[in-house]
């Protein structure tokens, strides 16, 4: 088995944009009201002049 590397090299230096700072918390998303009614992206299914459509 190879033995896993626990320390870096010596000579290695950090490259500046590399930062311990956590992960900022995505966004939340933006709602916005679907004209035709229910969301399609919920229900599943695209109505498109009166004709299901379904990907």
């Amino acid at each position: 088995m190879t033995k896993r590397a626990t320390q870096r090299p010596e000579g290695f230096t950090k490259p500046a944009h590399w930062t311990n700072d956590p992960v900022p918390a995505p966004a939340q998303p933006k709602l916005a009201t679907d004209p035709d009614g229910l969301s399609p992206t919920r229900y599943g299914d695209w109505v498109r002049k009166g004709i299901a459509v379904d990907f």
